[in-house]
């Protein structure tokens, strides 16, 4: 580790020093375990709560993930429920949607910090995500939610070297978006698309590639790789595999994106 890495990680202990208690946004994903780890080495298990959302937005898969990080970290682990597609507007996949979703799980988690005498919430956002579209912010600063990944200045690279030198699983793992960002914007979120999505995604991966998106146009897939494992997609035998299992799951068009994968390229189209 860099010296000035060790100074960002010493005033992220500070952070979490002075807070004293706090309740994690627990995804699973690679900054949020950082976050939690940090928060349990410097607070003590007792005074860390975890707490994980069951919502259609997030596969099995992700849940499995974050289920068994926490029994490697040791610190309490609620779940709680949140169905998105309830919420007024947000289905209708506008481009502040994000805002909906943060506002809904964080005023529930600020709720369950407040029964249990917590004065804090704490969620995984970095310096990197200041760079995207992120309407959910908003919702996180209205609320008084701190970051402390970002408030210590981490990047996303920081964060997977330091997660790799304290041996965390998630260190090289898939970046991970809800799987409502796979929708254009204006075009509704169904249960249905959902599932699509899903089932094509979790498809792509059990076929081993390292990184993949299924951007969702109603009877058209649009599917981003790593652009290293383009080739292996065209494969003749592979490729009539994934084109034979996406259509049998409701897509009616296969495409390849020429760009590969990127994270938020749905957001191109507002800039």
């Amino acid at each position: 580790m860099s010296s000035e890495s060790r100074n960002k990680s010493q005033k992220l202990k500070e952070i979490f020093q002075s807070m004293g208690k706090v309740v994690v946004a627990y995804s699973g994903g690679v900054d949020s375990t950082l976050l939690l780890r940090v928060a349990r080495d410097t607070l003590g298990d007792p005074n860390v709560l975890a707490v994980t959302a069951l919502s259609p937005l997030y596969p099995e898969r992700e849940l499995t993930d974050a289920k068994k990080n926490i029994q490697s970290l040791g610190v309490e682990h609620l779940l709680i429920e949140s169905n998105e597609l309830e919420i007024e507007g947000f289905s209708e996949n506008p481009p502040n949607r994000c805002y909906y979703c943060k506002r809904e799980l964080f005023e529930k988690l600020l709720k369950l910090a407040g029964d249990r005498g917590i004065s804090w919430v704490v969620e995984g956002s970095t310096l990197d995500d200041e760079k995207d579209h992120r309407p959910g912010r908003k919702a996180i600063q209205e609320l008084g939610i701190r970051s402390p990944l970002k408030e210590a200045s981490f990047t996303k690279l920081e964060i997977r070297e330091w997660s790799k030198q304290l041996n965390l699983p998630t260190w090289d793992k898939p970046s991970f978006a809800c799987l409502a960002s796979r929708f254009p914007y204006g075009e509704d979120i169904t249960q249905e698309g959902l599932r699509r999505v899903d089932e094509a995604e979790g498809f792509l991966f059990g076929l081993g590639f390292k990184q993949v998106r299924v951007r969702h146009y109603q009877n058209l897939a649009r599917i981003e790789l790593f652009e290293e494992e383009m080739g292996r997609l065209m494969e003749k035998s592979l490729r009539d595999k994934v084109v034979g299992h996406l259509k049998r799951i409701g897509y009616h068009y296969i495409t390849l994106d020429l760009q590969g994968f990127r994270s938020g390229s749905m957001n191109e189209v507002l800039e």
